[in-house]
């Protein structure tokens, strides 16, 4: 199984080109972006991808000196799970 990797967006698609899973985190400045959406497909479930796609996005910021807000409350649930991601955690833009 291999992600495809665009500017905001990570996913997995079948050989028909059927949308299986993907995560979107569009650019809110510069230097952050908000994990908005997490998706994926049934047939894929209890496989650990939507955390398999949270961590490619996460990992790709980090390397991009970019953080994430989430208003994705998958994806804030991962970050609370993931402290080794806390450098790239920006909060829960709602959370005021």
């Amino acid at each position: 199984m291999e992600f495809t990797y665009e500017a905001n967006r990570i996913y997995l698609a079948d050989e028909t080109g059927k949308m299986l899973a993907e995560v979107t985190f569009p650019d809110v400045s510069s230097k952050c972006v908000n994990i908005n959406h997490t998706f994926v497909d049934e047939s894929l479930g209890g496989q650990g991808i939507a955390s398999k796609l949270v961590e490619a996005a996460a990992s790709q910021l980090r390397k991009q000196g970019k953080r994430a807000f989430t208003s994705c409350s998958y994806a804030a649930k991962w970050f609370s799970k993931h402290s080794d991601y806390l450098d790239v955690f920006a909060g829960n833009p709602d959370a005021n």
